[in-house]
């Protein structure tokens, strides 16, 4: 039987060669690819929907969206016109985002979790075609429904995942969302404490772990030479340490090496920023929270996330051959 194993995409490719990538792991047995959307950079819509469109079998998530920037309406019609296009393919991985970045485009993230839950609750109802009215503290809705004149009418196969990285939103994850799209850039050590937190949220909607499912993020750079795997990660990384402190704090990255990075980096950095800067990422730093080396190297890394509780793999490809890591963990 085939494992579980998804591809993760961003914006170091041409969108293009997105297309080739999904059409290439659906080939090779990859179960969903997951586009990101984090820095002001590509959002995930648009290459969620290329992705659907010239493939057949393989899922397509969003890793992940934020719950602050779309009206609740159009992200229900958004991922409604998904799921037109690629009938129960579809997921949908939420995060509650983060700062500076939300605060410098004027959003105030208040009470996160009470934000998350309200769109949770709506986006699911009007995702199961009920008529909504909800008036909470960040969600208003007034008799709304979605509008489906011309198409299938019947409720929708549209999983909602929590990309949470705090305690508080992780046990919230296990209470009502139907997974967790667990972080990057953490040791397989953290899932230990995940694990926990979800449990505590399943308790509360009395659901089982076995039933819930926790695909993650890990940073996967492979190449036959582990010299080279190594750099590529240190350039992914430096940028992470400095731009999102939320990932720089899971991963118990030294506060003298986030300031010494951040002294050198500008947002948006610039390739000549992080080529000096890569520098100061240590290299037990990559090989602890990354999946980086030669492909056996990363095969057995990414082994050490599924032992604490990671249900399938979704591999961040760094570095120019993207393909070869969709040959290491190919399932066909």
């Amino acid at each position: 039987m085939a494992e579980r194993v998804a591809l993760y995409l961003q914006d170091s490719h041409d969108l293009r060669d997105g297309l080739d990538y999904a059409r290439y792991a659906e080939e090779k047995g990859f179960e969903a690819v997951w586009q990101a959307e984090s820095r002001l950079v590509r959002d995930a819509i648009v290459p969620m929907a290329a992705y659907a469109a010239v493939t057949n079998r393989i899922k397509v998530g969003s890793g992940v969206i934020n719950n602050w920037t779309r009206n609740i309406g159009l992200l229900a019609a958004t991922f409604l016109t998904l799921d037109d296009l690629a009938p129960n393919r579809v997921i949908c991985g939420i995060g509650a985002w983060w700062d500076p970045l939300a605060k410098n485009v004027g959003i105030e993230r208040r009470k996160p979790l009470t934000a998350m839950r309200e769109t949770v609750n709506v986006m699911k109802r009007l995702l199961n075609m009920e008529r909504v009215t909800f008036h909470g503290e960040f969600v208003h809705v007034d008799g709304i429904e979605l509008d489906v004149v011309y198409g299938r009418r019947e409720p929708r196969n549209v999983p909602i995942m929590i990309g949470a990285t705090g305690d508080q939103m992780m046990e919230l994850t296990g209470e009502i969302a139907d997974g967790a799209v667990l972080n990057y850039c953490v040791a397989p050590e953290y899932n230990d404490r995940a694990m926990e937190l979800l449990q505590k949220g399943l308790d509360k909607s009395g659901r089982k772990m076995q039933d819930f499912d926790r695909p993650q993020l890990i940073v996967c750079s492979v190449d036959e030479d582990h010299d080279r795997a190594i750099e590529y990660s240190k350039m992914l990384l430096c940028q992470y340490i400095a731009q999102q402190p939320h990932i720089a704090k899971a991963s118990h990255v030294a506060d003298e090496v986030v300031h010494e990075i951040q002294s050198i980096l500008g947002w948006p950095a610039t390739k000549e920023q992080v080529m000096k800067a890569k520098d100061l990422v240590p290299d037990e730093l990559v090989l602890k929270i990354t999946a980086s080396g030669t492909p056996a190297e990363a095969k057995a890394k990414v082994e050490e996330y599924k032992k604490r509780g990671c249900t399938c793999p979704i591999l961040y490809p760094v570095g120019g051959n993207f393909k070869l890591l969709i040959d290491t963990f190919a399932q066909t």
